[in-house]
């Protein structure tokens, strides 16, 4: 019979890369004092890395040796697991939409979760815990432009809006202007730009 550990790593294994592990997940292999113990044992010997607090990540192993899974992996893996909606920081996306040419040093992503940080080697991921309008169309341009904007503030708004209008196809338009009933007043004012007037 495996042992403990073989089947915990076994487990792992055969989830996508950067898939988080909690000891609740794996309370079918043994009680929970022994999985904690496992995990820990698992950790020290290097074949798990400990992202948070009971939160643990099965290193990617490849030809250079073992690095920490990406950070976009282990986002999606955690929304998934966790119910959370997850979403990239508007200062991400105001790059990702040429709103900014400043590149985020640090992976920050807004949560419907709670405000914590997990480490993936080196990286510090940061989740801070933000408003429901803040998370609206996850995966899509228009909820990226939303979070762009709320990012980029009042003051530079208009200008970043008349950027969008040449970038966006007017199905994408017509979404982030939906949200308007959901949005701050002020966004919403600004939003209402990308409504053609009739």
């Amino acid at each position: 019979m495996q042992t403990l550990a073989k089947q915990v790593l076994a487990h792992a294994s055969g989830l996508p890369e950067g898939t988080p592990l909690a000891a609740k997940e794996l309370l079918h292999l043994g009680s929970r004092a022994a999985v904690d113990q496992v995990l820990s044992r698992l950790v020290r010997r290097s074949a798990l890395l400990r992202a948070g607090r009971g939160i643990y990540v099965l290193p990617v192993e490849s030809r250079f040796g073992t690095r920490a899974p990406s950070a976009v992996k282990m986002v999606e893996g955690l929304a998934n697991q966790r119910g959370e909606t997850i979403v990239a920081h508007g200062a991400a996306a105001a790059n990702a939409l040429g709103l900014t040419t400043q590149v985020p040093m640090r992976a920050v992503y807004l949560t419907s979760g709670p405000n914590r940080r997990l480490k993936l080697g080196a990286q510090i991921v940061e989740f801070r815990h933000a408003p429901i309008w803040q998370l609206i169309f996850p995966g899509r341009a228009a909820g990226e432009v939303v979070r762009a904007l709320a990012w980029l503030g009042p003051k530079k708004a208009g200008e970043a809006i008349s950027k969008l209008r040449a970038k966006l196809s007017p199905s994408e338009l017509k979404e982030v202007a939906s949200a308007r009933a959901r949005l701050p007043t002020w966004l919403a004012q600004e939003v209402s730009a990308l409504v053609p007037h009739g």
